[in-house]
């Protein structure tokens, strides 16, 4: 069984270090923010035919609630 200390010891303390130049750092971080905003973009999407799809939903079952309204309504007249 091991211990903390086993763990501790037995990982090596350094981590591999990479180095890019100036301009490469800059079109890294021209990629990760692009997809950030591709993933907004397409988040915004499908958001909004979501909302337009709740929307006519409720909308149809507006018109029928209505409509068995009036039909209530009529009868109760008579």
């Amino acid at each position: 069984m091991y211990s903390i200390f086993d763990l501790l010891f037995e990982t090596p303390s350094y981590s591999s270090v990479y180095v890019i130049s100036d301009s490469e750092m800059k079109e890294l971080r021209k990629n990760q923010h692009q997809e950030v905003l591709d993933e907004i973009t397409t988040q915004k999407v499908r958001l909004e035919d979501a909302f337009k799809a709740q929307l006519k939903h409720l909308e149809e079952r507006e018109k029928e609630v209505k409509k068995e309204l009036k039909v209530l309504s009529a009868s109760k007249n008579k």
